[in-house]
């Protein structure tokens, strides 16, 4: 079994609800076992698009699928829970990534991990810090990579809960 971390984020309907079916889908998963989830974060939209906030958290969970396996997977899941590819970096129902494969690299045409932009983003670094239960991530402290994103003023504890 590999241990992964999975960012989870939306800002469409009812934001709570798809992350909590999400979870729900994944952990019905025959060879995916949840065995945590990070508080749930508000965050202001990433990139140009004017939209509205995102509910976002990170999922920690092992499996013995494989990286690809692993993506298909989690798209199968988007695609469920009405997921629609329109708009780069647009707004969405729900979208999951894979961040972290404990002792994975992989890169192809359609997944690289670790996520490339993982340690720019404080929003997938602040939720990850809830589940991640090693104190350094690429070498540097994780305090330290959120501090150096600039953006985690952008993100904040929501009042909402799984």
């Amino acid at each position: 079994m590999t241990i992964c971390y999975l960012a989870l984020g939306s800002n469409l309907g009812d934001r709570v609800d798809l992350l909590k079916k999400a979870v729900q889908l994944l952990s019905e998963e025959e060879k995916i076992n949840v065995l945590a989830q990070s508080n749930i974060y508000e965050t202001e939209p990433y990139g140009d698009v004017p939209q509205d906030n995102y509910l976002n958290a990170v999922v920690k969970i092992e499996t013995t699928l494989a990286p690809i396996e692993l993506l298909d997977t989690t798209q199968k899941i988007e695609l469920e829970l009405g997921r629609e590819r329109l708009i780069r970096w647009g707004p969405r129902t729900i979208d999951i990534d894979l961040i972290l494969m404990d002792g994975v690299t992989y890169q192809d045409e359609r997944l690289t991990i670790p996520h490339i932009e993982v340690a720019k983003r404080s929003f997938v670094l602040i939720p990850l810090k809830d589940v991640y239960e090693k104190t350094a991530l690429f070498g540097k402290n994780i305090e330290q990579l959120i501090s150096e994103t600039g953006n985690q003023d952008e993100v904040w504890k929501s009042r909402e809960s799984w």
